[in-house]
């Protein structure tokens, strides 16, 4: 039988309360403490801080607190990564960055999402992965959302809300986020 973390990271259903989850989440709130907190200066420390905090990352992650995630090690990063300030990702599955990836300040990333019934949803939620390609600016306070795949080379405008997959080379705005225009 699957452990309610087995269940997480393969999307199904799951109890978010288990104790192994809970540990791993207070884990991770401990070191961004550290981070948002004690070590708010880029230096040394706040290097193996976030190699403690998102061990799938290069060495040039860049994180700008205070930031915000549910575990951490869900996170994959490509090199040149940049989080502004007050970024979160609720990694609750795979959230998979490109390299050159620039987010502004209150960019956004869930992959936790819930069921629709509402006595399910008391004690049950699920999550679907996020994917952001290759050289992208995420624009400041947009949303990305559950199951959403971000192409290469995109642009997503600041305040957008991004509920579909966009597609390489597209500027993205607006709530739903739409395509407006192709780039280069």
């Amino acid at each position: 039988m699957k452990t309610e973390k087995q269940k997480m990271l393969s999307g199904e259903y799951y109890l978010a309360n288990d104790p192994e989850l809970v540990k791993d989440r207070t884990d991770c709130k401990r070191l961004l403490h550290q981070l948002n907190v004690t070590e708010y200066v880029a230096s040394d420390k706040t290097k193996a801080i976030l190699d403690k905090l998102i061990p799938n990352a290069p060495a040039n992650l860049y994180i700008e607190p205070p930031f915000h995630c549910d575990y951490g090690y869900n996170i994959t990063c490509g090199d040149n990564v940049y989080f502004n300030v007050n970024c979160v990702v609720l990694d609750v599955m795979a959230v998979n960055i490109g390299s050159n990836v620039f987010c502004a300040p209150g960019v956004q990333i869930y992959t936790a999402t819930h069921p629709l019934n509402a006595e399910q949803r008391r004690s049950q939620e699920n999550a679907e992965p996020v994917t952001i390609g290759h050289d992208c600016w995420i624009g400041g306070g947009a949303i990305i959302c559950p199951g959403v795949t971000v192409g290469n080379r995109c642009v997503i405008g600041a305040g957008a809300v991004v509920t579909k997959d966009i597609p390489d080379d597209s500027l993205a705005v607006g709530n739903p986020a739409r395509v407006i225009r192709k780039l280069n």
